[in-house]
């Protein structure tokens, strides 16, 4: 046993949660504004229309988008976790290169983006 790549190893480690405790940070938001954005304009709504709650189509959509989104990108983020923690248990770690959930998420959120922006151009509430 070595040291110095003990030392590393826990590093490494350490590292690996705080990427994950990011991720539960970010996808908690997405998951959390989605589900926020489609209760607050229900209540909007609900107060203009005499007590009708309904957030509309175009809304729950989006905001379905938004809770989708955090959903998968925190399977993949717990996934991602669980594979680089076995990595390093190994003493022959070797780098492998990975799938950036980064890029997928910010890929979901343009689509989202769009959604929106052609639910508003049809007028789709």
């Amino acid at each position: 046993m070595n040291l110095a790549n003990e030392l590393a190893k826990e590093r490494n480690r350490a590292a690996a949660e705080r990427t994950l405790m990011a991720w539960i940070r970010t996808c908690l938001a997405l998951i959390s504004f989605g589900f926020g954005l489609d209760k607050i304009i229900a209540a909007i709504r609900s107060a203009q229309l005499d007590g009708q709650a309904s957030s509309g189509l175009g809304v729950r959509l989006v905001s379905m988008g938004f809770v989708l989104t955090g959903i998968l990108a925190m399977a993949a983020a717990t996934r991602q976790h669980l594979k680089i923690l076995r990595q390093l248990k190994r003493d022959d770690f070797l780098y492998s290169d990975q799938t950036s959930i980064g890029v997928a998420t910010a890929i979901a959120l343009t689509a989202i983006g769009m959604v929106t922006l052609l639910l508003l151009f049809v007028g789709l509430r």
